[in-house]
């Protein structure tokens, strides 16, 4: 169904980079489909060009007539201004995919011609390797062949989740933003080891291996993380009492907390472009 469909990036941030690296790596389609824009870093794209082979040009140079897929990977500040940008030039089979954090819909579809299919999805920045957890909220204007169609391209990032809009901002929460709540486990268990005399690059492999040993764990095996827990907790043990420490210092509240901050800001977010 990607054959021959083109996908343009509006945006070359991180998340761009992360989603134009699944796709090439694992070719869904070739570096050659694939255009990169945005409003001034020539550098940038210049860098992305190099690094995946694909095409990085500034959005005046944009041949709408050949582009199946535009990709809305900018900052939510910048989405008013790229959708003014679009709206006079799309096509009505042309698809947009939103990456926007917290911006709605049918807030897109207003900017838009009646009809433009639309699309808001989150992927996280794991797409790089092809392991995201990527949710796919679609719009009122969405057939089921351009559903399968998007569901395909994002395949390649990762898994992906059919969801509800309202259940998007804890889907945030929670994938969108969980690598970096990972990423500052895991440097908290490197100073932890390199005060004890480990060196940075042991620890740091130590620690990788074990998040994924225990993710294997939860997706190949039936119990709850919670019953997984309780099994490698022996009592009086050091596992019990490094768990103790963890709920000593609100380290379970903490994770909590985090994951309902991303989303309300996820919200706000949605609130604010509405005003």
């Amino acid at each position: 169904m990607l054959n021959n469909r083109s996908v343009a990036f509006i945006g070359a941030g991180s998340m761009a980079e992360a989603m134009i690296s699944g796709i090439v790596n694992t070719g869904y389609l070739s570096s050659n489909q694939i255009i990169v824009t945005n409003r001034r870093n020539q550098q940038r794209l210049q860098d992305l060009q190099e690094a995946y082979g694909i095409k990085g040009i500034c959005r005046e140079e944009l041949n709408f007539d050949n582009i199946d897929i535009f990709i809305l990977a900018m900052k939510p500040k910048d989405v008013d201004s790229t959708l003014n940008f679009l709206s006079n030039k799309l096509k009505p089979n042309q698809v947009i995919l939103s990456v926007a954090a917290g911006i709605p819909t049918n807030c897109i579809e207003c900017n838009l011609p009646e009809g433009q299919p639309v699309v808001r999805i989150m992927p996280n920045t794991s797409s790089m390797i092809g392991e995201s957890a990527t949710a796919i909220c679609p719009g009122k204007h969405i057939t089921e062949e351009v559903l399968e169609m998007v569901m395909e391209l994002l395949s390649c990032l990762g898994t992906v989740y059919l969801i509800e809009e309202e259940q998007m901002d804890i889907f945030t929460g929670i994938a969108g933003s969980g690598p970096a709540y990972f990423y500052y486990l895991i440097e908290h268990m490197e100073k932890a080891g390199k005060e004890s005399g480990l060196d940075t690059g042991t620890i740091r492999r130590i620690s990788a291996q074990i998040l994924l040993g225990a993710g294997k764990m939860i997706m190949q095996q039936t119990d709850t993380p919670a019953q997984l827990r309780e099994k490698v907790t022996s009592p009086n043990g050091t596992t019990a009492a490094g768990l103790e420490e963890l709920e000593r210092h609100g380290g379970g509240r903490a994770i909590m907390q985090a994951v309902k901050g991303a989303a309300k800001r996820s919200q706000e977010m949605s609130s604010d472009y509405q005003r």
